[in-house]
């Protein structure tokens, strides 16, 4: 595959001046930098933007999901590479991926085949059980007292300042994972925007969100009028993407057996390493990025990158809240094909599969490690037949055998959120947990078929009876609920 960048030398610069002139004015798309700098002329200088504030966040655990604390650290290098200053950078991140024994290079983590080391320099300010929903909304809404361990660094901005959020994790209908449970619900996460708007503490807020339908995070549910514009790895019902997977092209090296990365993140972060920001909007990266992401439209494999909130701000330059790598200072971007297709991803959900596959390949045969693996891919796929049978069974017991499958394939229109009880959803997860045991990252799926529950009309005491009824009692493998805890 080609690759669609072009950096105009001083010579085509003259011969062709007078059609990208004429382009420009036609599509407004296609931005010079000489028209940038005329229309707006605030942003040219740090000191009118007000601080800009970074929140990272990888809400996972484990070597087999390396791709999202990957995914943060690179994060970090581009917000620092862009001026912004280690105090207004918060970083949530398990941490124990780089010093983890299976790290071919301890101390380092990649996010890209021959990339350079980028968990060099991250703060650690919330790391192990102090990733969690509560510390993150504290450090939003820059609310310290609510904290419970960490660095103790918030969000404590102004309302001249410009706040940048990036998540990464697996995630489901209306939820987000995290390494420590409770789960992160759209309906919990949406309030505290809420509130942090009603603070008057920012001038205006970007949320980039990396997770399997995390559309369905703002679908229906974040207003127009919080000054804050979001962009999502994929729509409402459809899965997010990891790549640079073993045996996949481009593969990383051959001592890795996960993948370095996902489709949706590291399109973004790439294309600001290369550019400058100054001159490239919101608007143009969400092209830019759809454009890799949907591989070329074609989504076959692939996913639908969303945008949503106020939309207005996209015509607004990334340098507002990344700053900008002087290094990239004559950079310029010339359409939207400005990054190198990636041919080769994983389903988000598969890529546990694709770890614990190559972990088991990797081991000498007849070994105690070999073993192991074996029996953890084995329970792995165990819970994963459990889980699904489980929500089909309990959704035929509730609605019938036909009407059954209706139920559990249900997709509200567009604009709707959802789920309209938020708190029904809730409650029918705890209930499955109770008797079925955890959901996990991969479970995390069904939060529709638990939101369709609930938006039919089932009630607390049916949804227990039937959940009792296929699960008599609760699994006693390491996916049990007594161990992992509540998702809700």
């Amino acid at each position: 595959m080609g690759r669609y960048r072009f950096r105009l030398c001083s010579f085509l610069s003259v011969l062709f001046l007078p059609f990208l002139l004429a382009s420009a004015r036609l599509n407004p798309f296609l931005r010079l930098p000489s028209d940038w700098e005329e229309s707006h002329q605030a942003v040219d200088g740090d000191d009118s933007v007000g601080t800009r504030w970074a929140v990272l966040i990888a809400g996972s655990s484990g070597y087999g999901n390396y791709r999202h604390q990957a995914d943060v650290c690179h994060a970090y290098q581009v917000m620092r590479n862009g001026g912004l200053k280690d105090e207004n950078i918060i970083v949530f991140m398990y941490d124990d991926i780089a010093f983890s024994e299976e790290n071919p290079r301890p101390g380092v983590i990649i996010n890209h085949p021959q990339g350079r080391d980028v968990y060099a320099g991250v703060p650690k300010d919330y790391v192990g059980e102090d990733v969690n929903v509560n510390n993150f909304f504290a450090a939003i809404l820059g609310n310290k007292g609510a904290l419970t361990g960490g660095s103790g660094k918030v969000v404590s901005s102004g309302p001249n300042d410009h706040i940048f959020i990036f998540y990464s994790d697996h995630g489901g209908p209306g939820v987000l994972g995290m390494p420590t449970y409770p789960s992160l619900y759209a309906d919990d996460f949406i309030a505290v925007l809420k509130e942090k708007h009603a603070l008057g503490s920012y001038k205006s807020m970007v949320i980039y969100l990396e997770a399997c339908e995390s559309g369905s995070i703002f679908e229906g549910l974040l207003p127009d009028n919080l000054n804050i514009y979001a962009t999502t790895a994929s729509n409402a019902a459809e899965s997010s993407w990891g790549t640079y997977c073993p045996g996949d092209f481009p593969s990383p090296p051959p001592e890795f057996w996960t993948c370095l990365g996902d489709l949706y993140s590291v399109s973004w972060m790439e294309d600001s390493d290369i550019h400058n920001l100054r001159y490239e909007t919101l608007k143009q990266q969400y092209e830019i990025v759809k454009l890799r992401t949907s591989v070329h439209e074609t989504y076959y494999i692939g996913s639908h990158v969303m945008q949503y909130g106020e939309l207005d701000l996209n015509d607004e330059p990334v340098f507002l809240y990344m700053g900008s790598n002087p290094a990239n200072d004559n950079s310029t971007i010339v359409g939207d094909n400005a990054l190198a297709s990636i041919p080769s991803v994983v389903n988000q959900r598969d890529a546990e599969l694709v770890y614990y596959w190559h972990k088991f390949h990797h081991y000498p045969e007849g070994s105690t490690k070999k073993l192991d693996a074996q029996r953890e891919l084995a329970d792995i796929m165990a819970h994963r037949v459990h889980v699904d049978n489980s929500i089909s069974l309990i959704s035929e017991l509730l609605f019938g055998k036909e009407r059954g499958k209706e139920v559990l394939k249900a997709v509200r229109p567009q604009g709707l959120p959802l789920v309209d009880d938020w708190g029904c959803l809730k409650s029918f997860v705890q209930t499955f947990e109770t008797h079925c045991g955890s959901l996990s990252q991969y479970g995390l799926k069904h939060m529709r078929s638990f939101a369709n529950f609930c938006n039919a009309g089932i009630k607390g005491n049916m949804m227990a009876k039937v959940s009792a009824q296929v699960c008599p009692s609760i699994p006693s493998t390491s996916w049990s609920s007594l161990y992992k805890g509540f998702s809700a």
